[in-house]
């Protein structure tokens, strides 16, 4: 009897991991179409003309905005899977990460036509006069591989060992994209949202080297 009730745990847990959510067929679509909600309410501001004084501003700070937000929650897949005991998160890291650069393209165009109309010699201009500027075109070149590695024939094509350490360009392109932030918000001596984004970063960061150097010690 107790062989029996111990034979029966193990497709008990799997059912568990069967049932969770987060391998519903539904979840991916889900996600999509809550990462796409904030170029919705900006687009719905934008024909409203709800954005405020100066909407073109709003527009090039929103989706900047969103390209940090998604960086950390890119970056927070892993230790969340590891403290929830959820693989099936993983799902979602890929979309998460290409939606940031989804975001930093619009970013990007926001302020090419928002900002410069279009006009590439003034455009290049700018980037190199402008610290902060140079910063975010930097993380954006430095986004573009990523997104275009981010299949699985990519993967293959590459080989594990290179695919993973061109992705671990993430972590300059995140402190990139927090200086970038750190720049514009000096500018108006605003520094409140970047010290909450400093201390996100730093813990998810912190917490892969704490992990790394944990490995090498066993």
């Amino acid at each position: 009897m107790e062989s029996a009730v111990l034979h029966s745990k193990p497709p008990l847990r799997a059912a568990v991991k069967r049932k969770s959510p987060l391998l519903h067929v539904a979840a991916k679509p889900a996600l999509f179409v809550l990462c796409l909600l904030p170029l919705a309410w900006l687009t719905f501001g934008a024909v409203n003309n709800s954005l405020g004084a100066n909407p073109a501003e709003a527009l090039i700070r929103a989706t900047g905005d969103w390209v940090l937000r998604f960086l950390c929650l890119t970056l927070t897949i892993t230790p969340l899977r590891q403290w929830t005991a959820q693989p099936a998160l993983l799902r979602f890291r890929r979309m998460l990460g290409l939606f940031a650069y989804f975001y930093v393209c619009l970013h990007f165009l926001s302020y090419a036509w928002l900002d410069m109309s279009f006009v590439l010699n003034d455009i290049v201009k700018d980037i190199i006069k402008r610290p902060f500027i140079l910063v975010g075109t930097t993380a954006l070149l430095l986004m573009t591989p990523l997104a275009a590695t981010s299949f699985n024939a990519a993967i293959k094509w590459m080989g594990a060992k290179r695919w993973q350490l061109l992705h671990k360009a993430v972590y300059a392109i995140v402190l990139l994209g927090l200086l970038h932030f750190f720049w514009m918000r000096a500018a108006k001596n605003n520094f409140a949202e970047v010290a909450v984004y400093a201390v996100v970063i730093a813990v998810l960061l912190g917490w892969r080297l704490k992990q790394r150097f944990w490995k090498s010690a066993v």
